[in-house]
């Protein structure tokens, strides 16, 4: 056997793939220092399994990955296979059929280290194992490097004797006997305590039957405890469902009656709105009303005085009746006065009669003294009647005018004092302050309305977000939906599949499946489980491993061997996992086509696979002892028999089915997951659909608030408003008012100055009417002295 390619990559100096080809028995590499020289031996070192860096020339086994330079980067994971040529036989065994042999390592910086032969997965024993008694191997006599001949001239015997054995090709016995004893000792003390455990055991035997019993019969109280428990939890589950359901329209009415109250809330903002356009415009009525009422204060105001100059008027009327009459008694008591004279003057007139008779004599000149008398009586009489004529006249002026100055003087005063209350009033109707309140209030009111509208639009956009994360929830619990329906639908095919898979594999056969559980072999696995074939090829497989298919994978079938005897009844197939070697071979082997993680070399070793009947029959003759060839439909032929199945036995399908079973386990676990992260976004959705909700009741909230803020400044500035409209209108009214005022007092002024000088006139008259009636009175005295005489 001869080193014959050497194929680096990653490892040390060697970044790049490389390929040392070695094709004479006798090779040099030449090159300068740090040129990867050294690095070739150890790279060999590695692959046939070196462990320790120190021997590697490095301080861990991640100094043997590329770890990078100025101008290359580090590499992750290093690699090498060693091809040996095995034309010759020398390396025996199974692997004396290949005429090459491929070993390889790789290893990666998290610190996996992986063994391949003829690049199928293997141990770094195996590697060993088939490189004992040839000389190879990481620490051997056949890679000599520097230092190593005087190791060896100073070695001592044991470590000669380590060489002489190597290449004397006895060192593989003395391991396999190495081996064999420590199994050997290992079994002994297996059964020494296996003894002790029996003896153990058999003392507990009878307490054990007791605990049994005491078992049974808790399982049987603890189903028809389980029973009641399931009996309640239904009863409590259908109250519960009951109350649930009461719950459920209790809440719906509760929120049928929010509903019913937002309404009416919305109603009663609604009339709210429309009582403050009432109120709005009833304010406006008042305002108009009150104008009318102060005008009509003014007319009665007016009315009273007139009312009240005429009562006066009528007291000084009746106070000149009762003057009048007093003078109608006193000219009465005159006229009586003078008619008693007239008596008197007839009395003594008659006794003056005898002298009348002696007076005769002069009666003519007596009659005629008396006729001018009467005369001059008669002429004073018309003068006297002339003079009360005119003498009334005056007064009669200056007692109106003297009236109706009095009338003007109160007028004045009224007009004044109305004046002087106007002018206070239209003091007191300053708009300054209303009209600061109506620019604070119209800000207010537009920062309201912006804050309204604010609000109103993250609203809108709020009840956006609900209505898109509802659509986003109901499509997520559509989609949950869905995949828990594909869920129960994988989970129904892959529990249906495992059923046939089970019955296929004998795990249904209680005797051998209570043996197993015994062992504690229950949960190994079935050959069947662990091997995966090319697709196209289940059917082959399936034909040539058969009953096989059925076997309990173990680690050690010397553990299992010695307790055979207590397995009664059934059939029991073991495969063993600590096997050596690999599955794979040359690309016709059918063992190329199946992989697994332990060697199937023992149950596919020389069989071969073809696609087709007459490359089966064409290869046939060229088949060696214990050679055979199967086609991909599972025909199988070997030298000199044929055996073909075409009805469906216990076993076929499995390869398939198991293969569907790990993609359905597969599936139920990525659906799994998806319903997971389906359900825990379903759920933040949820919340998040909560919060916003919640948010959306706030921005309710505030926006209903914002609205009353707003009607209420409003109707504050309406109000504010129809105030200024009303100050304006009454101001204008006062200052009208004022005016007329003004214009009523001088006009009362001018007559007052008019009828002033009348009542000066007349009092100018009556004094001239008076001296009139001095000199009247006089001449009367005069005339009646004349007529007594």
């Amino acid at each position: 056997m001869r080193l014959k390619k050497i194929k680096l990559a990653g490892f040390k100096s060697f970044v790049d793939p490389t390929t040392i080809e070695l094709t004479s028995n006798l090779v040099g590499i030449v090159g300068p220092n740090g040129c990867g020289k050294s690095n070739t031996i150890d790279a060999v070192r590695w692959v046939m399994g070196e462990t320790s860096a120190k021997h590697l020339r490095g301080d861990s086994m991640d100094d043997v990955i590329f770890s990078g330079s100025s101008s290359r980067k580090p590499v992750g994971q290093a690699f090498i296979e060693l091809v040996f040529d095995n034309s010759d036989g020398s390396l025996g065994g199974e692997y004396a059929q290949y005429s090459e042999i491929a070993v390889k390592r790789q290893v990666s910086r998290d610190g996996q280290s992986q063994y391949f032969l003829n690049g199928a997965r293997c141990r770094r024993r195996d590697i060993t194992d088939i490189f004992l008694g040839t000389g190879l191997g990481p620490r051997s006599y056949a890679i000599i490097e520097q230092g190593m001949i005087s190791r060896f001239i100073e070695a001592k015997p044991e470590e000669l004797r380590v060489y002489i054995e190597e290449a004397a090709g006895i060192s593989r016995y003395k391991e396999r006997r190495r081996e064999t004893e420590n199994r050997i000792r290992h079994t002994r003390e297996n059964l020494d305590r296996l003894n002790d455990l029996r003896e153990e055991i058999e003392k507990q035997l009878n307490h054990l039957h007791r605990q049994a019993r005491t078992a049974e019969r808790f399982k049987e109280l603890k189903g028809e405890e389980r029973r009641a428990k399931a009996e309640l939890l239904a009863l409590r589950q259908q109250s519960l469902t009951g109350d649930v359901e009461v719950r459920e329209r209790e809440l719906r009415e509760q929120e049928t009656r929010l509903e019913q109250v937002v309404a009416e809330i919305r109603n009663l903002e609604a009339q709210l709105e429309k009582d403050r356009e009432l109120h709005v415009e009833a304010n406006e009525a008042f305002n108009e009303v009150q104008g009318r009422y102060y005008k009509i204060g003014g007319d009665i105001s007016r009315v009273e005085q007139s009312i009240q100059h005429n009562r006066e008027l009528r007291f000084r009327q009746e106070r000149e009746l009762g003057q009048a009459e007093q003078a109608l008694a006193q000219a009465r008591e005159h006229i009586a006065q003078d008619e008693s004279k007239l008596e008197e003057f007839a009395g003594r007139i008659a006794g003056l009669e005898p002298e009348h008779q002696q007076a005769e004599g002069g009666q003519e000149q007596a009659a005629a003294q008396l006729a001018e008398a009467e005369q001059a009586m008669q002429q004073w009489q018309g003068e006297w009647e002339d003079l009360g004529r005119r003498s009334s006249e005056p007064s009669e002026v200056a007692q109106v005018e003297r009236t109706r100055m009095e009338h003007l003087d109160r007028q004045i005063t009224q007009y004044r004092q109305r004046l002087e209350k106007l002018e206070q009033e239209l003091g007191t109707l300053s708009d300054t302050g209303v009209s600061d309140e109506i620019e604070s209030f119209a800000g207010q009111v537009e920062e309201a309305r912006a804050a309204a509208d604010e609000q109103q639009a993250q609203l809108s956009e709020t009840i956006e977000a609900i209505n898109a994360r509802r659509e986003q929830n109901r499509e997520l619990s559509r989609e949950l939906d869905e995949l828990r329906s594909q869920l129960q639908g994988a989970r129904g095919r892959l529990a249906s599949l495992e059923a046939l898979q089970q019955a296929a594999l004998g795990e249904k056969e209680e005797s051998v499946t209570q043996w197993l559980a015994e062992q504690r072999l229950a949960d190994a696995p079935r050959l069947a489980e662990e091997v995966q074939v090319e697709p196209g090829w289940e059917r082959a497989v399936e034909t040539v491993l058969g009953d096989y298919l059925e076997a309990v994978c173990v680690d050690n079938m010397d553990t299992v061997t010695g307790v055979l005897e207590s397995l009664e009844h059934g059939s029991l197939l073991l495969f063993e996992t600590q096997q050596t070697g690999g599955t794979g071979g040359a690309g016709d082997l059918l063992a190329a086509r199946v992989k697994a993680p332990w060697s199937l070399e023992g149950l596919l070793a020389g069989v071969h696979a073809v696609d087709g009947l007459n490359e089966a029959l064409a290869l046939r003759g060229r088949l060696g002892a214990g050679e055979s060839v199967i086609t991909r439909d599972g025909i199988w032929l070997g030298a000199n028999w044929l055996r073909v199945s075409r009805d469906a036995d216990a076993h076929a399908g499995v390869l398939a089915r198991e293969q569907e079973i790990r993609s359905l386990q597969q599936q139920v676990e990525e659906l799994e997951a998806r319903i997971g992260g389906v359900e825990e976004g379903l759920e933040a959705g949820r919340e998040a659909l909560r919060e916003v909700e919640a948010r959306r009741e706030a921005l309710q909230v505030e926006v209903n608030r914002l609205h009353r803020a707003h009607a209420d400044l409003n109707a504050q500035l309406t109000s504010r408003r129809g105030r200024l409209e009303q100050i304006e209108g009454r101001r204008g009214k006062v200052t009208e008012e004022a005016e007329e005022l003004r214009a009523q007092i001088q006009q009362a002024q001018e007559e007052l100055q008019q009828a002033t000088a009348r009542r000066n006139e007349a009092v100018e008259r009556m004094e001239q009417l008076s001296h009139e009636r001095e000199g009247l009175d006089a001449r009367r005295e005069q005339l009646r002295a004349t007529l007594d005489e």
